[in-house]
């Protein structure tokens, strides 16, 4: 099967065409034949070598962890998903991703794609959906009528964050640059915070929570915004344990857990249009493709999430 792979670490001239075994399902696992997948910083953090103390993988790797497909192939184990089923996934994370034809999925992580969705939207919604999820649910708690800011509200994490913590009641601030600032709004903002022209922790107080997806100085900030007894969910670093105790903050650097009921309430959600999928990036299956999705995944500038089609 085709695959886009790294045979080592280093830049996106890294990012080559191979020709790969096509797997074969284990009794717990589904091939899923690909339609579409989509870019995280994750993969290109793990190609230039960044994450290689925490994930030592043998080489070729084939990135990508957002799969969307049908059911090829299902072990001798598997009951709830038969072949041409409609799913989706964030699979384990290991070094056979989803730059590929097919991939294999543990059944416990799929969950079946609405169909009022395509293959290219629901790719985008497992990896940002499930951190966006586990930080405002799992890690946050949020409840009705509290106050929450996303950082960086028209990326891929925060334009699902913006959505579920509305459909949860509470109370949406989010910070982008001025181009963005009507989608956040459509996606249900109570208030945007145009960073070029604004500073939010002059802005905001008596937060019950932030979800930061920036780090560094807006990171640091963020404590100023919270009030005593809030929470700070970072998906980039750990905050400072130190500033954190000084207001009696929850603060930790979530790091997601594939969870296979989580994407499945996800996806009613989507079937009921309460959650829409922003695509701002669209790309072949290529060497060329996935080098210039990886380039604007770097440049932090990416509107919403960046598609990757397979076929």
């Amino acid at each position: 099967m085709k695959a886009i792979i790294i045979e080592q670490y280093g830049g996106k001239e890294q990012l080559k065409e191979a020709d790969v075994p096509k797997p074969a399902p284990g009794e717990h696992q589904v091939i899923v034949k690909l339609h579409a997948t989509s870019i995280n910083p994750i993969d290109w953090k793990l190609r230039e070598g960044y994450l290689k103390t925490m994930m030592p993988f043998d080489f070729p790797i084939i990135l990508g962890w957002d799969a969307a497909g049908v059911v090829d192939e299902v072990g001798a184990q598997v009951t709830k998903f038969k072949a041409g089923d409609r799913v989706f996934a964030r699979p384990e994370t290991t070094n056979r991703g989803i730059y590929a034809e097919y991939t294999a999925v543990d059944a416990h992580l799929l969950a079946k794609i609405p169909e009022n969705l395509s293959f290219e939207e629901a790719a985008c919604v497992p990896l940002a959906g499930l951190t966006a999820w586990q930080c405002l649910f799992d890690f946050g708690n949020i409840q009705k009528g509290q106050k929450v800011l996303i950082h960086a509200g028209a990326g891929g994490v925060g334009t699902f964050a913006i959505q579920l913590a509305k459909e949860a009641g509470a109370y949406v601030a989010a910070t982008a640059g001025t181009h963005n600032v009507d989608l956040l709004k459509s996606l249900g903002a109570d208030e945007v915070i145009d960073y070029k022209k604004q500073d939010f922790e002059k802005v905001l107080r008596e937060y019950d929570f932030v979800l930061d997806s920036l780090g560094g100085e807006n990171q640091e900030k963020s404590f100023t915004v919270l009030k005593n007894g809030g929470k700070l969910a970072s998906i980039v670093s750990e905050p400072d344990p130190e500033k954190a105790a000084q207001k009696n903050i929850k603060s930790g650097n979530v790091w997601l857990k594939p969870n296979g009921s989580q994407l499945a309430r996800m996806a009613e959600l989507l079937e009921r249009n309460k959650l829409k999928v922003i695509i701002g990036h669209r790309f072949p299956l290529s060497e060329e493709g996935i080098r210039e999705a990886h380039a604007i995944s770097e440049s932090h500038h990416a509107k919403g999430k960046i598609v990757i089609e397979i076929r």
